[in-house]
């Protein structure tokens, strides 16, 4: 959501306190040692890196299952695909795998089937169309982790001051109030377009939504360069970049590192967000609001929704000790004291239950309540992964340089990746 997420390298491939020694296997007296890979949601420099949660829940599932050790590795967003893929390539395979998609393993035969390694009780508490894309081909690998929506945020101070009394609701909107709020000197970047490595994929596809794009067409094929997305990152171009609106060069900025740290101090006023930036900006009490996304002509009537993803490999064996962390892991206490700490909406019908009743989560009624129309990412497509690390690094030149030749590129590079999955 969640694709989620920034962060700074947490201790790459470095042991958590709970670990035991060794990789994933069985040691002489029968116990076995779960190589476990996950996201961080966190910030390791403000004391909130995902290891912390992570620890805690694998010495408690330790304490009740002696025989399984859980060797936890928290890696950025940035670095944890190419870092699997490596592992991967050296058939240093994890047990289980937590990050932003799963299809791109099931080609090549990788991953468990969803039902070996959760028990039916736990696959149904999940949200039916959160499950759904969990699937290919008809068949579920991916057991969905958390959910987030996207909507702007933005600084009511700095707005206040510009003499702005209502949030944006167009792209013209968007322009119109960040030109005012640079004349006055009000913010050095009145809007902050992170189309850096992290994840400029939901940037960019927040913007095409905005005009009746997005990276794939009704059926399902890529369709990256799309008259509607050229003409999205020409208006980008022409408007905001070549104005000064916002960064120089957005391909080099990151969103959490970047567009969220600008804004978070006083330095941007606009940011598109998911709901995980609203604790951080209560935290250091920064004025905000939250409006749905601006498109070309009004308000998204879908936003983009996304689930991050749990998933088993079955290089090592070992599904009974993984069906064992997974429904663990689920269990209410668990994922609610995750999406608790990382302002994430749910996955499960029980969580979604908890936090759509109690008053304690009334700031992320907005952003639950775009949960209905979300957009999701094309996750089935078994290319997406690969099309969607390379939207990652190229798609930012879009804004800068030729957008009907970028996107022309990616798109030729797109359909070579769905030509090698599908054969």
């Amino acid at each position: 959501m969640l694709s989620l997420s920034a962060i700074g390298v947490v201790g790459v491939f470095a042991l958590s306190a709970c670990s035991s020694g060794g990789g994933s296997g069985s040691s002489a007296d029968g116990t076995v040692t779960l190589k476990f890979i996950a996201a961080d949601y966190g910030d390791p420099t403000k004391g909130n890196s995902s290891q912390q949660y992570w620890d805690q829940v694998a010495a408690a599932f330790e304490k009740q299952n002696p025989k399984i050790k859980i060797q936890a590795t928290i890696i950025n967003w940035n670095d944890i695909d190419s870092k699997v893929q490596t592992m991967i390539q050296n058939h240093d395979y994890p047990d289980v795998l937590q990050t932003g998609g799963y299809a791109n393993f099931v080609p090549d035969g990788l991953l468990y089937k969803a039902d070996q390694i959760a028990s039916q009780s736990t696959l149904d508490n999940f949200i039916p169309s959160f499950l759904n894309n969990g699937k290919v081909g008809g068949t579920q690998y991916g057991i969905p982790f958390d959910s987030s929506t996207r909507m702007m945020v933005y600084n009511t101070d700095i707005f206040k001051k510009a003499g702005i009394t209502s949030a944006p609701k167009t792209w013209d909107d968007i322009a119109k109030d960040a030109q005012i709020i640079k004349s006055k000197g009000l913010a050095s970047t009145p809007y902050a377009l992170p189309l850096g490595k992290e994840e400029a994929q939901a940037e960019s596809y927040l913007w095409e939504l905005g005009n009746g794009g997005g990276p794939v067409d009704t059926s399902g094929k890529f369709a990256l360069n799309s008259a509607a997305n050229v003409q999205t990152f020409q208006w980008i171009k022409s408007n905001l970049v070549d104005k000064g609106l916002t960064y120089p060069n957005p391909g080099t900025v990151d969103r959490t590192a970047g567009a969220w740290a600008d804004f978070q101090a006083g330095k941007a006023a606009m940011v598109n967000a998911h709901p995980t930036l609203v604790t951080q900006l209560k935290a250091a009490k920064v004025p905000f609001a939250v409006t749905p996304i601006p498109g070309k002509t009004g308000p998204l009537t879908g936003t983009l929704g996304v689930a991050d993803w749990m998933m088993g490999f079955k290089n090592n064996g070992h599904a009974d000790q993984i069906k064992k962390w997974i429904d663990f892991l689920y269990s209410d206490a668990n994922t609610m004291k995750f999406l608790d700490e990382y302002n994430l909406m749910p996955v499960t019908q029980t969580d979604y239950k908890t936090m759509s009743t109690d008053a304690k989560y009334a700031d992320l009624k907005p952003w639950i309540a775009q949960l209905p129309s979300a957009k999701f990412y094309p996750l089935s497509n078994q290319a997406w992964d690969t099309v969607s690390a390379q939207i990652k690094t190229e798609i930012g030149q879009a804004a800068t340089g030729n957008p009907a030749q970028v996107l022309g590129d990616l798109q030729k590079k797109a359909q070579t990746d769905e030509q090698n999955v599908t054969g």
